[in-house]
């Protein structure tokens, strides 16, 4: 007996807080103005996706006091966009990454649940921590967490969150206007929560949402990250979109599940992927070469090998040969804000692989950033994408992918009319939405509301 299909999930994510899309393509809108976002999510709506994404970066990232020159200025607030996407749709999920490092579990949960409430059921959390002093001084605490304790925040944090939303059961409104009686209990959402990072206690005043919980999703890849996805997320993004380590990284997450007392359909891994189309094969990886060309200028190259070189590497030439000096391994980093610089753990074997390549290819510095970079996950016609994602998600590679474009608004749209409607075909992805809830899009179970006592014993 041949082993069902599985159901591929799809979400967008409108990117702008990394050199990913190119604001200087003459296709390219706003990245702040409202229409930008709506055209955005509807289109990502028509299309039946699961729901769309934002992220969020706290502080533009910078090296030698400039910001980086494909880094967009001036996005939003998260909540705020959120808010005004629900208004403008009726299904899709709305996601907002919210960082615990900088922010209390009160506000957060406040915000997640009247989300919950204004979009009928369609709120999601990608919780995430700080890792650098650099972002933190533009907080009261200053400085950062270290490493040991961003995580232990994390999670207490995520419990504190969830002890607010369960201090409302759903049944304690009674509005009966002949009493004057609102509610059954007057010590309804009543919470006390001590531990090592949160000593509060009141009463929380946003009744349960109809998600009972937003959807909690999850970013990192570390053995911390994956340790707490598998203990309390609903889904984690992943960065990886090549086929075997995407595997590597699905087997590896979903053995973890079990020691949680969760199943496998629990946790969906979803992996960001970028894409680019054409009529044909060839056209679509002509049009790849033109955009990661767009992606990586010079001066966009010169600071990603700052990253691994941890040196001011201004002087150099983009287009000129990789530098002889070797990198700096100290402790501190001239790429402020940049996460990516935790990716190169031996920056002197990277800086000796990296020369080894540009020597046998012949490669400049730009031409070395472009080639070993982040490359677009599917190319080809919309045939050829969609088969490639279908075969990812049937080998269990991934359970679905956050498509991010790399021109915005419109650069979802023909992903939209091309794409989808052959995963349709394929009878892997829907033709319609058949619940109301983002937990209904992922096949998630609403959570009942927990007792204190309940959670101590889970």
């Amino acid at each position: 007996m041949s082993k069902p299909r599985k159901q591929i999930h799809l979400a967008a994510h409108f990117p702008g807080v990394n050199n990913t899309t190119v604001w200087s393509d003459p296709q390219a809108g706003s990245h702040i103005e409202f229409g930008s976002f709506a055209h955005f999510a509807r289109t990502a709506e028509r299309a039946k996706f699961d729901f769309l994404f934002l992220a969020e970066g706290l502080r533009l990232r910078e090296q030698g006091g400039r910001i980086h020159d494909l880094d967009v200025v001036g996005r939003p607030d998260t909540f705020t966009v959120l808010a005004a996407l629900a208004a403008v749709t009726e299904r899709i999920g709305l996601t907002g990454t919210i960082n615990s490092t900088f922010n209390e579990p009160y506000e957060v949960a406040r915000q997640f649940a009247s989300l919950d409430h204004l979009s009928g059921g369609r709120s999601a959390w990608n919780v995430v921590t700080s890792w650098d002093a650099f972002t933190g001084e533009n907080f009261r605490r200053g400085g950062f967490l270290p490493q040991e304790e961003r995580y232990s925040r994390a999670r207490e944090f995520l419990a504190a969150a969830g002890e607010l939303f369960d201090s409302w059961h759903g049944d304690e409104i009674l509005a009966d206007g002949a009493t004057g009686a609102f509610l059954r209990d007057a010590r309804a959402g009543s919470f006390v929560h001590k531990g090592h990072h949160f000593d509060i206690q009141g009463q929380f005043n946003v009744p349960r949402s109809p998600q009972g919980r937003p959807v909690v999703f999850q970013a990192g890849d570390s053995e911390e990250g994956r340790e707490f996805a598998a203990a309390d997320a609903d889904a984690i993004f992943s960065r990886y979109s090549t086929f075997e380590a995407g595997r590597a990284f699905y087997r590896d997450v979903k053995a973890r599940l079990p020691k949680y007392g969760r199943a496998p359909d629990q946790l969906l891994i979803l992996p960001a992927a970028t894409f680019v189309l054409g009529d044909s094969d060839a056209e679509a990886a002509e049009l790849a070469r033109e955009v990661r060309r767009q992606q990586v200028s010079g001066a966009t190259a010169i600071k990603h090998l700052e990253f691994v070189w941890n040196r001011d590497l201004s002087a150099h030439d983009p287009d000129g040969p990789l530098p002889d000096v070797d990198p700096d391994p100290g402790e501190h980093t001239v790429a402020r804000g940049r996460a990516q610089v935790r990716m190169y753990r031996d920056p002197l074997a990277t800086a000796r692989e990296w020369r080894e390549l540009a020597a046998a290819n012949g490669w400049s510095i730009r031409d070395l950033v472009i080639e070993t970079g982040n490359r677009q996950s599917f190319v080809g016609s919309p045939a050829t994408v969609a088969a490639a994602i279908d075969d990812f998600v049937q080998a269990d590679a991934a359970d679905g992918f956050i498509l991010v474009p790399h021109v915005t608004p419109g650069g979802l749209d023909s992903f939209a009319d091309t794409v989808v409607p052959l995963l349709q075909e394929r009878g892997v992805f829907r033709a319609d939405y058949e619940g109301t809830t983002l937990r209904d899009h992922l096949g998630l179970a609403r959570p009942d509301a927990q007792t204190p006592a309940e959670r101590a014993a889970s």
